[in-house]
């Protein structure tokens, strides 16, 4: 199976499971990297390298599975190719990594673009797209039957799953020179629908979503320069861009799951651009901005229970994860009433007059 393309884009270097239970990354530098596959779901995290024949490319991408496979996408001669890779329990001597190829794409048009989307909310699809400006193509790499399964007319980019199945998945389409968020029903054919419509010539860009709570993370030019916003999917009320965020140079990467109905009370996790951790809540008048560990890598996991995982790597710790609980909110501010009018002042009986 074909689809014209030619270049790669690379993601996030580190990849979340969508049940939280694995990770996947490219380890190593220069021309010695390799897949390395995280465990998270036990009492302490650790990694296993999953190295094949020969290095992998910088521009790879990797994708980890809720079944412990770590999808792989890389540059193979003139194709784009997709496989699963696994640890294998051969002899010592024998390859380590298992690899089961799943489909590739063929080289074509300069100004096509793949790259992975997010892990599917299910924990074993996966998909990948091909952008240009003539149009984009949503493609099956792994979870059912390898192909093309929508069509988008329009430029996109991003990435954000509206749902817990995977079928609705959100993408900022660039067309007649506006982005606007639109949401693509992959079980009707990839049916599309507005999603984001702040104002006419606005660029309105879906950054994350909660499909617990129904949290929508937008960032829009609508009031006047591109701001961090907040919206509920669903909901008549307008999307509302808080004073705090105002100026915020940040991205955010997480949100607190499993606030039902309660999308004021979710924890946003940000990665700030001077480096460190901004922590939110749309129902909070204040940004918490706090350093990140050192090795951090630039992603993190939300638990129900408000605690943030975020995993770093360094020379003593390989594979490490450290927690972060979101702080109280400041009171707001104490807004006096106006001071009651002053009481007459009382007049000596001897300049009272007659």
């Amino acid at each position: 199976m074909t689809v014209c393309a030619i270049e790669i884009t690379t993601t996030a270097p580190f990849t979340i499971a969508a049940d939280g239970s694995y990770a996947a990354r490219l380890a190593g530098n220069g021309e010695a990297r390799y897949p390395e596959r995280w465990t998270l779901a036990g009492p302490e995290p650790y990694a296993v390298p999953l190295p094949l024949a020969q290095p992998e490319e910088a521009d790879s991408e990797v994708l980890a599975l809720a079944d412990g496979r770590v999808l792989i996408h890389r540059r193979v001669a003139q194709r784009r190719a997709f496989a699963l890779l696994y640890p294998t329990g051969g002899a010592a001597a024998g390859p380590r990594t298992g690899e089961l190829p799943l489909g590739s794409v063929e080289p074509g048009d300069e100004g096509v673009r793949v790259s992975l989307l997010p892990p599917s909310p299910d924990g074993y699809g996966a998909f990948a797209l091909a952008a240009s400006a003539a149009g984009t193509t949503v493609w099956q790499v792994a979870g059912g039957p390898f192909g093309q399964v929508a069509r988008i007319p329009g430029r996109c980019s991003g990435g954000v799953w509206l749902d817990r199945t995977g079928r609705l998945l959100a993408l900022d389409r660039e067309l007649d020179g506006t982005t606007k968020a639109v949401a693509v029903d992959l079980g009707r054919g990839g049916e599309v629908s507005p999603l984001l419509q702040i104002a006419e010539g606005s660029d309105d860009r879906l950054l994350l979503a909660d499909p617990d709570s129904g949290l929508l993370l937008i960032r829009s030019d609508a009031p006047g320069e591109p701001r961090l916003g907040w919206g509920v999917l669903g909901s008549s009320l307008p999307v509302r861009f808080p004073e705090c965020l105002r100026g915020e140079a940040g991205t955010p990467f997480a949100v607190q799951p499993g606030q039902a109905l309660m999308p004021e009370s979710c924890g946003v996790a940000l990665r700030l651009e001077e480096g460190g951790i901004g922590l939110w809540r749309p129902a909070d008048r204040h940004v918490f901005r706090l350093p990140a560990p050192e090795g951090w890598l630039g992603t993190g996991l939300w638990s129900p229970q408000g605690r943030l995982h975020l995993p770093y790597a360094t020379p003593e710790t390989p594979c490490g994860v450290t927690g972060l609980t979101l702080p109280v909110s400041p009171p707001p501010p104490v807004r006096l009433d106006p001071p009651p009018a002053a009481a007459p002042r009382p007049v000596p009986l001897q300049q009272a007059p007659l």
